[in-house]
């Protein structure tokens, strides 16, 4: 890759980094904060309520995806990526200034349900447009390795929070995180955010995109993506799976090692630190790899992998009575996502037109997250509370079956040449030249 190549990827990431740092930590300080904003009693009953407001930002994905996927088509993928920091920003300060229950009642519930709905808008729209970017934004033969770097910059930004959080696990008592230390981290995230809203602003645009000019006056329309029914329903489809694992083995892990497994949220936090750390450093290597074999054969080994493991990997993480026993799992759990992780945003990116894209990819996935992925750890909390925790398991096996039937099905992806790709054409079945 050229050195403009490079550039482009280490912007795309590095926003992506914050973007996602805002969104997983009000998944990994939850613990903290479920009961500054609803009334004492059940601490399981605090925590959905806490992870309900979660599961609602997920449903503010689909109309990001629309909005900021129209605006990543019709006025460019830098002013879409610029947008949506803008957005995330405002989110974060919204949470870390929010009054709690013991002050304003249920004003400060309100204040953190705001809070979610802007992340919302914002994360529906950071995906696609970074999906896109930092597709078009490669060497045409390296695509997956390149677009490996969101998913390396999304646990990145996990990886940070969670970091952050060790560091005031031990430097703050208990009481002190609880009544005030878990604001710090949204106070980060809205300094980080404005610095990458400086570095969007001076982002070079992709070529693939300012080359096309076909069909101008439809960019980023319904009407467009109505032409490509089938790549949207793909996207829906292949993403189900992929999305229910990774969110149960990265923001539900923590939470399900304290309070199904016993152990102590220090070191719950600590197992998912070190996992995320070997998690994201598997990306590139997998993308790349993909490069020379193909997206459908990592597709397919994840979710026979995430079919048949996830019961007995889920079964015996409730039962890890340490540090080791749990990385050990977690680490098996996050090699078998990784088939999924590293190549989707490009995967998903090349089943449409230049014109179309980031609305393509943003409006279905936000779709798919907003049924699957947001409500994860709801409904995994929802089978606890009913006793029977072990119902998920099984849910979770079903929907990566679902996927499976998809990637087994799916046409081939890697060898799209993404400039000769035009609005009406089955994308799955133009090859480059």
């Amino acid at each position: 890759m050229g050195r403009q190549h490079w550039k482009k990827i280490w912007v795309g990431s590095a926003g992506n980094m914050v973007e996602w740092f805002d969104w997983f930590v009000y998944a990994s300080f939850a613990t903290y904060f479920a009961g500054a904003f609803f009334p004492s009693g059940n601490p399981t009953a605090q925590m959905m309520n806490t992870a309900g407001i979660f599961a609602v930002g997920f449903f503010m994905r689909p109309v990001g995806g629309w909005l900021l996927g129209r605006v990543g088509d019709r006025k460019g993928r830098k002013a879409a990526l610029t947008l949506t920091v803008t957005l995330m920003s405002a989110s974060a300060i919204l949470i870390a200034v929010a009054p709690t229950y013991g002050v304003a009642g249920y004003g400060g519930a309100l204040v953190l349900l705001v809070a979610r709905l802007l992340q919302g808008l914002s994360v529906g729209g950071e995906y696609a447009a970074s999906a896109t970017y930092l597709t078009e934004a490669s060497d045409p033969g390296r695509r997956g390795f390149a677009s490996s770097f969101q998913y390396v910059s999304m646990t990145a930004g996990q990886i940070v929070g969670l970091g952050l959080q060790i560091v005031l696990q031990r430097t703050m008592s208990d009481a002190a995180l609880h009544s005030y230390g878990w604001r710090i981290p949204f106070v980060v995230g809205a300094l980080g955010a404005a610095v990458i809203f400086y570095l969007r602003r001076n982002m070079l645009e992709t070529e693939v995109y300012e080359e096309d000019t076909s069909h101008s006056e439809e960019r980023g329309t319904l009407r467009a993506l109505g032409r490509h029914k089938r790549e949207a329903f793909l996207v829906v489809a292949l993403t189900m799976g992929g999305t229910v694992a990774y969110y149960t083995y990265t923001t539900y892990l923590t939470k399900y090692l304290s309070n199904s497994a016993g152990l102590s949220k220090q070191t719950a936090t600590l197992v998912s630190f070190t996992a995320l750390i070997v998690f994201a450093c598997l990306q590139p290597l997998a993308g790349a790899l993909s490069d020379r074999i193909g997206r459908r054969p990592l597709l397919i080994t994840f979710a026979v992998g995430s079919t048949f493991l996830t019961v007995p990997i889920m079964t015996l993480l409730q039962h890890a009575d340490g540090y080791w026993p749990a990385l050990g799992l977690a680490l098996l759990a996050l090699v078998v996502v990784t088939g999924y992780t590293s190549i989707n945003a490009c995967v998903k990116a090349e089943l449409f037109p230049t014109g179309v894209r980031a609305l393509g990819v943003a409006l279905p996935y936000a779709i798919a997250n907003a049924l699957f992925g947001g409500t994860a750890e709801y409904v995994a909390l929802w089978f606890k509370k009913g006793g029977i925790e072990s119902g998920f398991y099984w849910y979770v096996a079903g929907c990566a079956a679902v996927s499976l039937v998809v990637y087994v099905t799916m046409r081939e992806t890697k060898d799209l040449d993404l400039t000769r790709v035009r609005a009406g054409e089955d994308s799955t079945l133009t090859p480059a030249s």
